[in-house]
C-alpha cells in the first residue's frame, strides 16, 4: 500500500513529538518535511537520522513554513498536520484554507495517542496562553510536593533550538548545567527557577525516552511534574491537570488553540493576577470556564511582585525588558516590569526601538505591537549579543529585567538594573494545597 506522505507544521517542539509518537515507526505514513515557525532560525536543519528512526535514513529535512504551500505540490503531500501552539483560532482555519487550496488534509491530533503512560503520579501544569503565570504556578506545586516529603521530577515542554541529537535527553540538576547544554536564555528562563528550588528537571527532544529516565532519575522520583509551554496539552498523562487562565486577555481561553483544548482537560483552573486586573476580566474569564469545564475546581490566586532595588526606579527613566515569547506570539502588552515601573514611581519607559539592532530590530518589525518594551530574545549567541548592545544603546537611567532568570548573568549590562521576581499566591478557599491534599495521600499510600 502507497505510503500517505505528511508534512507535519511547528517550531520545535510539538511537531517533533507528535513525529515520535505516532509516525515514527508507522509505515503507513511518510514523513517529507517538517515547517517551522515561532521560532527564529529553526528552518534549514535536519531532523536528525538518529532520532527519526529506521524508516528515516537520511533524516527528515526543516523548512521554513512561508514555504508550505510549494512544499506540498513539490512533495506531492497528501496531509499536513499542524502541530505547534498558541495560535488563533482564526489563524488556524486561514491557515487550514492555503493547505487544503493547494491539494492536501489539514489534521489536528489530539491525545490519545500522544499522550505518553507514566509509571509514576503525574501532575500537568499548563495554560491557556503564553504569559499566564504557568511557571510560577509549577514551581508553587513543587513546593508544596516537596514540603510534603516528595521527590519532584520536572520535565519541561521542548524548547530544542540546537543540535538536536545531542538533546535527545537532558537533565538539569546544578546551575552548571544549564552552560554544559548550552542553552538559551529562552531555555535558562525556564530551567534555572527549578534547579534554584531543588528540584531536578528534564528537557530535550524524546519525550518518551525522557519520562523513563526521568521515572529512573538518581535522585529518585516520587512524582513527574510536566511544565507544560505555549497553551499546549501535556505530552504526558495527567493524574491531575492544573491550567492557569489570563484574566488581562479575557476571551483568549476561548480563542486560541490549543488553549481551550487545556482548559477543557483540566481539574483545577487558576485565575491568576487578580491582584492586577480589572473585575469585568476576571468575571468574564471566570463565566467561560464555567460554560466549558463546569466541573473544575477553580482557584483565584494573584501574582505578587519582588523588586529587588527599587530605589533605583523612582524618579528614573527606565528600560523594561520583559520574557521574550510572552511579547511576541503571547500577544501581553503588559507584564511584570511595566507594573513594578508604575508601582515604584518611575518617570516614564524608555523607547528601545530607536536603538534595536540586528534581530532585535526585526522582531519590532514583526512584532509592532510590543511596544516600549524590550522582549528579551535570545535564542542563539548572535540574538544575546544583540540584546545586550541594545540595552546598552538605550538611553535610559535604570533597567528593569522582568525575566525569569537574572539577565545582567548572562550578558553584559553597563547600566544599573534591578529585577523583579514574581510568584503565585492563592487567594482565599480552595487554594493549591487543598487540591493538593488528596493527591499527596495517594502518592503516599495514606
Amino acid at each position: 500500500m502507497k505510503r500517505r506522505r505528511v508534512i507535519i507544521i511547528g517550531a520545535a517542539g510539538r511537531d517533533f513529538h507528535n513525529f515520535n509518537t505516532v509516525y515514527r515507526d508507522n509505515s503507513a505514513y511518510e514523513v517529507v518535511a517538517f515547517t517551522a515557525a515561532q521560532i527564529p532560525d529553526i528552518a534549514g536543519r535536519r531532523y536528525p537520522a538518529e532520532l527519526a528512526g529506521s524508516l528515516y535514513p537520511a533524516g527528515i529535512p526543516i523548512h521554513d513554513q512561508a514555504e508550505l504551500e510549494v512544499l506540498i505540490k513539490d512533495l506531492s503531500a497528501d496531509e499536513c498536520v499542524f502541530s505547534y501552539s498558541d495560535i488563533h483560532y482564526n489563524d488556524v482555519m486561514a491557515l487550514s484554507a492555503k493547505i487544503n487550496a493547494a491539494g492536501a488534509d489539514f489534521t489536528l491530533l489530539g491525545h490519545k495517542y500522544t499522550m505518553l503512560k507514566s509509571t509514576k503520579p503525574v501532575i500537568a501544569i499548563g495554560a491557556v496562553r503564553t504569559g499566564c503565570g504557568k511557571s510560577q504556578t509549577a514551581r508553587r506545586v513543587a513546593e508544596i510536593l516537596i514540603a510534603n516529603g516528595l521527590k519532584v521530577i520536572a520535565v519541561r515542554h521542548p524548547m530544542p533550538y540546537g543540535d538536536l541529537a545531542a538533546a535527545k535527553v537532558q537533565r538539569f540538576a546544578v546551575i552548571e548545567d544549564l552552560k554544559k547544554h548550552n542553552c538559551t536564555i529562552e531555555e535558562m528562563e525556564e530551567y534555572e527557577p527549578h534547579i534554584t528550588r531543588g528540584n531536578v528537571i528534564y528537557a530535550g527532544v524524546d519525550y518518551e525516552a525522557i519520562l523513563r529516565a526521568a521515572e529512573n532519575d538518581p535522585d529518585g522520583c516520587d512524582v513527574i511534574l510536566w511544565d507544560g509551554g505555549n497553551n499546549d496539552f501535556p505530552f504526558y498523562k495527567p493524574d491531575m491537570m492544573i491550567t492557569v487562565v489570563d484574566p488581562h486577555r479575557p476571551g483568549h481561553e476561548l480563542n486560541y488553540y490549543p488553549g481551550e483544548v487545556t482548559l477543557r482537560l483540566s481539574d483545577v483552573v487558576v485565575i491568576n493576577k487578580i491582584d492586577s486586573a480589572d473585575y469585568d476580566g476576571i468575571q468574564a474569564v471566570r463565566a467561560n470556564i464555567a460554560g466549558v469545564n463546569p466541573d473544575a475546581v477553580v482557584i483565584d490566586a494573584a501574582s505578587p511582585l519582588t523588586v529587588e532595588n527599587p530605589d533605583i526606579i523612582k524618579g528614573k527613566r527606565v528600560l523594561v525588558i520583559e520574557d521574550g515569547p510572552t511579547l511576541t506570539h503571547g500577544d501581553m502588552k503588559i507584564g511584570a516590569g511595566v507594573v513594578a515601573a508604575k508601582r515604584f514611581g518611575a518617570a516614564e519607559l524608555a523607547d528601545p526601538r530607536p536603538y534595536a539592532v540586528g534581530k532585535l530590530a526585526g522582531t519590532f518589525v514583526k512584532y509592532p505591537e510590543i511596544g516600549r518594551i524590550l522582549p528579551a530574545m535570545g535564542y542563539g549567541e548572535e540574538q544575546q549579543s544583540d540584546l545586550s548592545a541594545t540595552i546598552n544603546k538605550v538611553d535610559c537611567d535604570a533597567v528593569i529585567i522582568a525575566t525569569p532568570i537574572d539577565l545582567a548573568r548572562v550578558i553584559k549590562i553597563d547600566k544599573p538594573c534591578t529585577r523583579v521576581e514574581y510568584s503565585l499566591q492563592e487567594i482565599g478557599r480552595p487554594d493549591m494545597e487543598d487540591v493538593l491534599t488528596d493527591f499527596i495521600k495517594r502518592v503516599k499510600g495514606e
